[in-house]
């Protein structure tokens, strides 16, 4: 679409200028220099007449730059989850339908071991692997020290790795692997806030910590993987704790204590927080999402799993961004056709200013044609030069936005560094170029009337105006 409008702007243009015979040879340039020297006689006005162009230009470019920035970090948090894997996940029933299945104060429900398995078994050749993992909140300690870190522990398997590509965000050793799940081994990869909160200023990896009262070895520290954006919805990845599936069934234990007083006491018994069903091709998604609703409506009748489909995400945020680009290219459109009101009417009483001059050129042997190209050219000169200002004011606001808003975040809301967010910013270079001939257009459309009604005048008329 926008190297569509960016065509047909550029036709209009040609389709304007060609009409000037000579335009690219002498004459042409000698029209230009005419017409920057006429602008530079009244330097205010003509820069108030293109302030509208500076305007909209930039406007395109900063909002356009914040709007592909967030819609970036969306798509890739999307992506992030694969557009050929099916997400199942345990959901907190509500009271009602949870009550059947409570012991003394245990909430029993979500997925197990053996919804897995059956989803291996009646799922091929359509699903080739599968990914289950247990999250829960949970409380950090070094062996040698009393810190604490209030994180996110992640029992999971070595393919978490291959699928969310941990190992180009390894800061040192390595992450979980294969043997540590047959093993049942004791150890733990730390995200990097909790590293640094755990162990700063020292070497985490063969560090010793306590995850519900159970000695891990620390074998791998992840890199910083904090979103560019703070929405609500994105994971705080760099306070996970890796371990074992294994191991935390039976080192640590599937009960997870959700409140602990004097005289009352409730836990919650989820053997697995996702599945994560890796499918062959995208064709095959939503079939296999539609046979995995069947199951999980006939062995959950609670409503207690749900299943996502990371596709369907991603294409509605891929058609979100598309009209986001549309309503954009609009809004530009506006503010440059206001821009182009403006600079006609300064036309228009430049070509009543300058009716003697007029009169002389055509009395000399100049033709319509040449008038009419003459205060063209200077219409084009102003939104030319109001193009390029206003991309180059877009630029500069782009880059510093994100440190206007840091610099706030940590001045007047007081946020802690590890928490602070950027805004995400990403150049859409079409959308640039679209704007820049759109400015050109305008200043073509709207220099159009004053340049023909200049060329329209009779000489003796022009000549007798004082």
């Amino acid at each position: 679409m926008y190297w569509l409008m960016a065509v047909l702007v550029t036709a209009l243009l040609a389709a304007l200028l060609v009409r000037g015979r000579g335009l690219l040879g002498a004459q042409g340039r000698q029209s230009i220099r005419m017409a920057v020297r006429n602008l530079l006689l009244h330097k205010l006005r003509s820069f108030l007449s293109v302030l509208g162009i500076i305007i909209g230009t930039a406007a395109v470019v900063v909002l356009t730059a914040l709007g592909e920035g967030s819609m970036r970090d969306a798509l890739e948090d999307i992506k992030r989850q694969g557009a050929t894997n099916l997400i199942v996940r345990s959901v907190r029933p509500a009271e009602e339908a949870g009550r059947g299945q409570r012991d003394a104060h245990i909430l029993r429900y979500g997925l197990t071991e053996e919804d897995r398995q059956r989803f291996e078994e009646t799922l091929r050749p359509g699903v080739i692997a599968t990914l289950p993992l247990r999250a829960f909140a949970g409380e950090v300690r070094p062996l040698a020290s009393g810190r604490v870190y209030n994180g996110r522990v992640v029992a999971t398997r070595a393919r978490y790795a291959d699928l969310y590509r941990l190992d180009r965000h390894l800061a040192a050793g390595r992450f979980l692997a294969e043997q540590d799940e047959g093993q049942v081994a004791n150890v733990a990869v730390l995200g990097s806030d909790v590293a640094e909160e755990l162990f700063p200023g020292e070497d985490a990896l063969g560090q010793t910590v306590l995850i519900r009262g159970r000695a891990f070895e620390v074998v791998g520290v992840l890199k910083d993987r904090s979103p560019r954006s703070g929405g609500g919805d994105i994971e705080k990845l760099n306070g996970d704790v890796y371990i074992p599936l294994r191991s935390w069934r039976e080192r640590v234990g599937q009960l997870v204590v959700t409140m602990r007083s004097a005289d009352s006491f409730s836990a919650e018994d989820v053997p697995l927080s996702r599945i994560i069903l890796t499918v062959r091709d995208t064709e095959q998604v939503r079939l296999t999402a539609a046979l995995v609703r069947a199951q999980v409506g006939q062995f959950h009748p609670a409503g207690d799993v749900e299943v996502q489909v990371p596709l369907d995400r991603l294409e509605e945020a891929e058609r979100t961004r598309d009209r986001y680009r549309v309503l954009l290219s609009l809004i530009a459109g506006i503010s440059l056709l206001v821009g182009g009101i403006g600079i006609m009417n300064i036309m228009l009483a430049t070509v009543t200013e300058r009716t003697r001059e007029i009169g002389i050129r055509r009395a000399v042997g100049a033709r319509r044609i040449d008038i009419t190209v003459q205060f063209l050219l200077e219409t084009l000169v102003q939104t030319t030069l109001g193009a390029v200002a206003g991309v180059a004011a877009g630029f500069a606001l782009m880059y510093a936005i994100p440190g206007v808003y840091i610099l706030w975040q940590h001045s007047v809301l007081q946020v802690p560094p590890s928490q602070v967010h950027t805004v995400p910013v990403q150049v859409h270079v079409p959308s640039i170029l679209l704007a820049f001939l759109m400015a050109l257009g305008v200043g073509a459309l709207f220099g159009w009337y004053p340049a023909r009604r200049a060329s329209l005048l009779d000489p003796i008329d022009a000549l007798r105006h004082d």
